[in-house]
C-alpha cells in the first residue's frame, strides 16, 4: 500500500502487481493451500466470487477463465496506465470494479483491488499520504458491496448504479475521517487547555479513554473496573472531575447516573 500511494505516478505493471502478491502470498500459500505466486492465475477450475462463512456461501458471480486473463490484464493496464482525461477518481471506481472482476490471481484480488484504488485515489489528491481509508468503507459496507457487485455484474457494459455506490461510499469515509481529525484537534485542544491541572494518572487514562470513542455509559462501576480500585475511590475521581469542569452528570440520575465529558 505505501509503495502504491507514495509512488501513485508511477506505471503499474504486470511485474509490480506480481511483487505486491508475492508480498502478500510470501510462503506461496492460501491458508494450506499451494498457490501461484508472481504470476496470473493458471487454474482450469472455476473461480467463484463468494462472501459469508464456510457452508454458508453465497456465490456473487464467475470471474473469466484463467486462458483469457493475460489478454484482459493486458487491456487493463493499459487502460490504467494511458491519461485519456477522465476524472481521476471515476477511474478509481471504474478500476476497481474492472481488476476485482477479472480476479487475475489465485488468492488476495480483493486486497490488490483496494490497493490499486487507493493508488488512483492518490493520484487524484496529489498527496503521498492518505486520509481517508476506501478499505474501511468498504469493510463497513460489506454486504451491500457484493450486492452492488453482483447487481452490475447482471447489467452487461452500465456501472451507473456501481459508480453511485462508490460515490457515497468514499464520501462516507471522508466523512469518518473528518471526524476523527476533528475530535483530534479538539483532544489536543483540551489537554492544552487542562495542561496545568493536578490530575492523577487514572483520571488521564479514564479522560483518554472517553476522547478515543469510550462505549457505553461511564459511571462509578465502570471507572472503578477500568482503574482496578474500589467505588468509593472511583467516586471521589469522577467528583474531583465534575468539580474541576471536565465531567458532568448526563442528568439521568438514579441508578442509571453516568457522566460524559465536557468538551
Amino acid at each position: 500500500m505505501m509503495d502504491a500511494v507514495q509512488h501513485a505516478d508511477k506505471a503499474l505493471t504486470a511485474e509490480r502487481l506480481f511483487s505486491w502478491y508475492a508480498a502478500l502470498s510470501p510462503m506461496g500459500c492460501s491458508g494450506i493451500m499451494p498457490i501461484t505466486v508472481a504470476a496470473w492465475r493458471t487454474s482450469t477450475q472455476p473461480m467463484q466470487v463468494v462472501s459469508g462463512a464456510m457452508g454458508k456461501e453465497k456465490v456473487h458471480y464467475e470471474v473469466p477463465a484463467s486462458e483469457v486473463v493475460p489478454d484482459e490484464m493486458d487491456k487493463f493496464l493499459r487502460w490504467f496506465n494511458q491519461e485519456e482525461g477522465i476524472d481521476p477518481v471515476l477511474k478509481a471506481a471504474i478500476a476497481h470494479l474492472w481488476f476485482v472482476n477479472i480476479h487475475p490471481f489465485d488468492d488476495g484480488n480483493g486486497r490488490l483491488t483496494r490497493i490499486i484504488t487507493d493508488m488512483l485515489l492518490a493520484r487524484a489528491d496529489g498527496l503521498p499520504q492518505r486520509f481517508y481509508s476506501m478499505s474501511s468503507a468498504i469493510l463497513r459496507n460489506k454486504k451491500s458491496y457484493y450486492e452492488i457487485l453482483e447487481y452490475t455484474g447482471m447489467h452487461g457494459l452500465d456501472v451507473t448504479q456501481w459508480l453511485i455506490w462508490f460515490l457515497q461510499t468514499m464520501q462516507e469515509a471522508i466523512d469518518v475521517a473528518h471526524e476523527k481529525v476533528q475530535r483530534v484537534v479538539r483532544k489536543s485542544f483540551f489537554w492544552q487547555r487542562n495542561i496545568s491541572r493536578q490530575l492523577n494518572e487514572r483520571q488521564i487514562k479514564v479522560l483518554n479513554l472517553l476522547w478515543d470513542g469510550f462505549e457505553g455509559k461511564l459511571n462509578t462501576s465502570k471507572w472503578a473496573k477500568i482503574t482496578h480500585i474500589s467505588q468509593a475511590t472511583a467516586l471521589r475521581d469522577i467528583q474531583d472531575l465534575v468539580s474541576k469542569g471536565l465531567l458532568r452528570d448526563s442528568g439521568e440520575g438514579g441508578r442509571s447516573t453516568n457522566y460524559i465529558l465536557v468538551e
